[in-house]
This record gives structure tokens, C-alpha cells and sequence, in this order.
């Protein structure tokens, strides 16, 4: 018979399993070297058990966590795994999301037992750079060969020892070496971070007792979601929405969601979505299982961790060769970043047919993805640069509170990069940076209003931009009117201003200003 949990403890030891990952998280932050990792905290970090299920993660980005628990399943299925050793990977169809987000992942095996490990640490960064056809790896391609270096799987550490001839490989094949290697040893410190945590654990608490409310977390997370899911009406709840474009036809890329609601079990079906597209906003499976479970996640009311609990109450359904379930070697660069949001917007909506009063209104639906690089001839230095970042929006209004302003939404929850590290880092000039007035959508709540961030180029710059809702705006709800659209443009030196598409690679001279204004969140409730 079973000993009965303790209450106060479970308590504890929830809070204690989080704390480990959020320590991982602070690890990397603190030793990383590029803005995108130190500045933006595009990373996240979790803590796994002994079959590869989620126990914890920390408060990072949805759109990571609910893909990595397949990277951790990659790196046990890739073979034997020894103290010491971690796996690297980022390759979309084996367990990674997109080309940029590297994942390490490392076994934890107790003291002087090398039988198989009693935990895994992974955590996953987006690089500013993994090579690629431009600067950032965030290219307008076809193909994923395109897009950057691919890595399956690979021990970049065996026994504890550093394999020096992958990481020359890797680093041979990126624009910015010295940036990558930093922060690519700032993950391996945040791993180490995790595993030396749960060992202290085992060795206070014993592994029996750290394996109960480790599996007790996650059925408490299983109990929790099925019981928020009992609550909605039985019934089938449909709704589509649409990326505006793959970045190389003008059509619309259409995604059709339906949720079957039956007792405490919900399945949600994406069958009728868009085939899987020529250009990069196509969506791997892990992608859209992340999201899908992000939406159900924020159902609940209750303080829960996000674990391996959360996904068995919910079956989802993504035909392969599809724009929510892209089979190799299909471009996927915006598929994390673009079609991750339309997929959160999709899900909501269709969930808003069953409780049109807790779902709000779409927030901005875009990460508003701006890469560029060049060489940096600042002080003599000419020195190869990249840069990846995304901005915050519009947030959508809801049922007694309008959306927040300027804000990153949903998939993303990274910070905007303050001006003072980005021209310092780099050969650009933030002119403005502003909220976008009156962008949010009317309603009896209105929603939030979106960004204006305009960068002035100091050199020559290929610049690319992958961004969504300039187009089709974020939706209202119950009445509510749309958020703004987005929009794009390019200021050349001489003050002439040219419109640009949401998806579009450039060559700017120094001086061009490229402003990017984002969209603001719909309404919710008409106008009282």
C-alpha cells in the first residue's frame, strides 16, 4: 500500500522541483554572452524523470517547453548515455522546434551508479546565429538546408570531456564563433547547475521520496486539467484562422481547428488545415502540440506546474504533410516563431465557441521577427556581426480588463532588448520606440496597443524580416473590433519611404531606418 503524500510537503517539493529549473535559467542568463541570451532571455529550462517526462520547467517560453520533452526523447533514443555526457540537437524532425533553438540535454546518474540515469536537465537557447543563407538563420527559404547547420543528436559531451572537433564543426559554420561557443558553454553551466540541484535533493531527501512527488506533481497537473476540462460543455468547437502568406505566394495559409470536448478529455483535431507550404512558417508536430497545450494549460485557475501531466488529457490530431505537422525538408524557421501564434489563435478561438466569456480577444499573433548582420567596422574592429530579436504587441482585451500594451503574448515571453545594450552590441541606432497609439481594437474593453521600434543601420546590414498580421488583423471578441494590422516599412537616408511586405530580405546602406510597427490586440464586448 501506497504511503499517503503529505500535503505540506507535496507543497514543498512542487516548489522546489520549479526552483531548480528557474536556478538553470538564472545560470544561463548570468554566463551567456550574446543579448539575445542575456538581454531578451530567449531560453528555457527543465527538469525531467528517469523515461524522459516532464517534472518541471521554469517560467520561460511556452513555445520551447512543450516541444523540448521530444529533444529529450531524441537524445535517449540516440543511444547509450554515460555520466558525464550531453547531447546537442536542433534539427526540427528529431526532436528539435527550429534551426536557431539549440537544445542540450544531459543525464543525471546518481553517485558512483552508472546503470542508467535517475533524471535529465535540458534546456534550449535561440542562437543570434547557426549559419544559413543570412545573417540570423531566420532566412525566406524553401528548404531546410537552407536555413542553417542541421544537428541530429550528437554527444558534445562524453564522460565529462568536451568533444573540441564537433564544436569546431559548429562553429565553423556560423557567422559569429566566439559569440556561439560562450553560449553554447553558458547551456552546459546551466545543465551542470540542474544536476548538481537533484543530486543534493536525492542525497536529503532519498530517491524514493524525490520519485513520489515528482509523480505525484505530474498527476496532480493530469487531475487538475481533466477537472477544467470537465467543466466545459461536452461538444465539438470549431474555428479557423489564417497566416497571411508563406513569404513567397500572396495566398493566405488556412489552419481549422476542432475540439471534441467528452467528459474530462478534450481532442483537438487541425484535419482541413493548409498542406505544408514552399516557404518557412510551416509548423512541426512539436510545435503544435506545444501550443495546443499552452491554451489548455491556461485554463486552469489553480497554481499547477506545466509537466508531463498536462498532455494526457488532451489527444491531438495533426495530419502529417500539413502546415501544423511539416515533414523534412520542409522550411520551418517561422513555424516556431509565426505559425506557433496562429495555432494558439486557432485553438482559443474554437475554445471561445464553448466559453465565450473566459476566452479574450487575439493578441497581437506574431513575434515580429527581425534578424540582420554584417560586419561591424566600429573602433577598426571589422568584426562579423548577427542579431536576432522579436517585439512585444498588443495584448487582446478580456471579459473585465482591457490587453496589456507593448508586450510580448502567448508563445512568446522573452523581454524587448533595451537600447542601451542593443547599440552598444551593435553598428545600429534605435531612433524610435514608442507604444503605437490607438491600435488596439474598440470594444467595451479595449485591446492593447502594439510597438513602433525603428533601427537606423551605422553599416551595411542584410536585413530580414518575418513577421505576421499585416494582413489579417487579430480578432475581436463577443463583439469586440479587430487589433490594427501591422506594418513594415523602409526609410532610406534621403527620407524617401518605401512599404515593405511582412516577409522580406534587404540589403540596407548606412543611414536606412527599418521601422516596424506592430499589431494591437482585439477588443473584447461591444461598446457599451
Amino acid at each position: 500500500m501506497n504511503q499517503p503524500l503529505d500535503p505540506i510537503e507535496f507543497e514543498i517539493f512542487k516548489n522546489i522541483f520549479v526552483s531548480v529549473a528557474e536556478e538553470m535559467g538564472v545560470t544561463l542568463c548570468r554566463t551567456g554572452f550574446s543579448p539575445n541570451i542575456k538581454e531578451r532571455l530567449d531560453y528555457s529550462c527543465a527538469i525531467y524523470d528517469a523515461a524522459g517526462h516532464t517534472i518541471a520547467q521554469g517560467d520561460h517560453l511556452p513555445v520551447h517547453l512543450g516541444a523540448m520533452p521530444l529533444s529529450v526523447r531524441a537524445a535517449i533514443d540516440s543511444g547509450p548515455l554515460h555520466p558525464g555526457d550531453t547531447i546537442i540537437l536542433n534539427h526540427p524532425f528529431r526532436g528539435g522546434t527550429h534551426l536557431p533553438d539549440i537544445t542540450l540535454v544531459s543525464p543525471v546518474f546518481l553517485v558512483n551508479s552508472d546503470s542508467k540515469p535517475a533524471f535529465f536537465v535540458a534546456n534550449r537557447a535561440h542562437h543570434s546565429d547557426v549559419g544559413g543563407m543570412s545573417p540570423g538563420s531566420m532566412p525566406l527559404a524553401r528548404e531546410i538546408f537552407q536555413e542553417g547547420l542541421i544537428l541530429p543528436p550528437l554527444k558534445l559531451i562524453k564522460r565529462g570531456t568536451l568533444d573540441a572537433d564537433l564544436l569546431a564543426l559548429i562553429l565553423a559554420n556560423v557567422r559569429t564563433p566566439h559569440e556561439r561557443e560562450g553560449d553554447l558553454t553558458a547551456q552546459i553551466a546551466s545543465n551542470r547547475v540542474g544536476e548538481l540541484r537533484l543530486l543534493a535533493l536525492v542525497k536529503n531527501y532519498g530517491l524514493e521520496k524525490i520519485y513520489r512527488y515528482a509523480a505525484a506533481t505530474q498527476d496532480y497537473a493530469e487531475r487538475m486539467l481533466r477537472s477544467t476540462i470537465a467543466t466545459i460543455p461536452d461538444g465539438r468547437y470549431e474555428f479557423a484562422d489564417a497566416l497571411d502568406n508563406d513569404g513567397f505566394s500572396a495566398a493566405p495559409v488556412r489552419i481549422r481547428c476542432a475540439i471534441t470536448i467528452s467528459g474530462d478529455h478534450a481532442t483537438v483535431d487541425f484535419t482541413g488545415s493548409d498542406p505544408q507550404t514552399s516557404g518557412g512558417v510551416n509548423a512541426n508536430f512539436a510545435i503544435t502540440m506545444s501550443a495546443t497545450l499552452y491554451c489548455f494549460r491556461c485554463l486552469i485557475e489553480d497554481d499547477v506546474l506545466y509537466n508531463d501531466g498536462i498532455g494526457r488529457a488532451v489527444t491531438v490530431i495533426a495530419p502529417a504533410g500539413s502546415i501544423v505537422n511539416a515533414q523534412h525538408p520542409s522550411a520551418v524557421a517561422g513555424g516556431n516563431v509565426e505559425c506557433s501564434q496562429r495555432i494558439t489563435d486557432v485553438v482559443l478561438g474554437a475554445l471561445s465557441k464553448a466559453l465565450p466569456h473566459r476566452i479574450p480577444a487575439a493578441s497581437q499573433g506574431t513575434m515580429n521577427n527581425v534578424t540582420f548582420g554584417g560586419t561591424d567596422t566600429r573602433n577598426n574592429q571589422n568584426k562579423q556581426f548577427a542579431y536576432y530579436e522579436t517585439m512585444g504587441g498588443g495584448m487582446g482585451a478580456r471579459n473585465g480588463l482591457p490587453g496589456l500594451s507593448g508586450v510580448h503574448t502567448h508563445m512568446s515571453n522573452t523581454r524587448n532588448t533595451p537600447i542601451e545594450a542593443l547599440e552598444q552590441s551593435l553598428p545600429v541606432r534605435i531612433t524610435t520606440y514608442a507604444l503605437r497609439k490607438n491600435s488596439g481594437g474598440a470594444g467595451e474593453f479595449s485591446g492593447g496597443d502594439g510597438l513602433i521600434r525603428e533601427f537606423e543601420m551605422l553599416t551595411e546590414t542584410t536585413t530580414t524580416v518575418l513577421t505576421e498580421r499585416r494582413e489579417n488583423p487579430p480578432y475581436g471578441a463577443q463583439g469586440g473590433a479587430p487589433g490594427a494590422c501591422g506594418r513594415n516599412s523602409l526609410i532610406h537616408a534621403d527620407g524617401s519611404i518605401e512599404p515593405l511586405p511582412g516577409k522580406a530580405t534587404l540589403r540596407l546602406a548606412p543611414g536606412d531606418r527599418l521601422r516596424i510597427e506592430t499589431p494591437g490586440g482585439g477588443g473584447f464586448g461591444g461598446k457599451p
